[in-house]
């Protein structure tokens, strides 16, 4: 038996085919190391924070910056400007006529002169008469002759007199010159009028005084003489 079996020849064994290594993404693929285990710190202290490491180029690199510049002040807000008040209007001064009133009335104007050659005929005498009567009081008295009696007083009554008839002859001679001056307008044709408000002056105010250079009006509202 055993030389029966060793005398068959053994079949031919077949040739085992290559195996085909499929190489798979699991097992191509290095395994990555396991991290390694936190280490364990001893109970009684605390880890320290790690550390950040910046890198070079987010580091920040220190720089002399030059010191920071004041802000200019903020320019001041222009105050709105007011509004300008009407001015108001004056009204024109009225302006001397040419003519007056009484131009175109001869008759009238020819009893005005007459008027005023009577009053300043009366104004010329008194003046004249004053003045004399005090030339005379002071030559009736010398300089050094003074009497303080109690019926005289201080001076007597010589040196008042005579300072009297002076004023009373200086008022004679003005109202001789302003007759002068109604008589130069009746020649002029500008008598009556008004010298203030250029109005005409009433024919009652010309009679009773022939030489009145204002109307009731303005003579009521002024310091005027006449």
């Amino acid at each position: 038996m055993t030389a029966a079996k060793k005398a068959a020849p053994s079949a031919p064994r077949k040739s085992a085919a290559p195996k085909k290594v499929v190489a798979s993404a699991k097992t191509s693929a290095p395994k990555s190391a396991a991290p390694a285990p936190p280490k364990k710190t001893p109970p009684g202290k605390k880890a320290a924070p790690a550390k950040k490491v910046l890198s070079p180029k987010k580091a920040p690199v220190a720089k002399h910056s030059p010191a920071p510049k004041k802000a200019a002040p903020a320019p001041k807000k222009a105050a709105p400007a007011k509004k300008a008040t009407p001015a108001k209007k004056v009204p024109a001064a009225p302006r001397r006529p040419t003519v007056g009133p009484y131009a175109k009335e001869p008759k009238f104007l020819e009893e005005q002169r007459t008027l005023l050659l009577e009053e300043r005929a009366i104004y010329k005498g008194q003046a004249t008469d004053l003045r004399a009567e005090a030339d005379s009081l002071a030559l009736e008295r010398e300089p050094g002759d003074v009497q303080f009696d109690e019926e005289s007083g201080e001076g007597g009554t010589v040196t008042v007199d005579r300072e009297r008839n002076l004023a009373l002859s200086a008022q004679a001679s003005a109202a001789v010159e302003e007759i002068d001056d109604a008589l130069r307008k009746i020649e002029r044709k500008t008598y009556g009028g008004c010298e203030r408000c250029f109005q005409p002056i009433p024919k009652a105010r010309l009679r009773a005084l022939p030489f009145a250079r204002l109307c009731v009006a303005c003579k009521s509202g002024g310091l005027s003489r006449r």
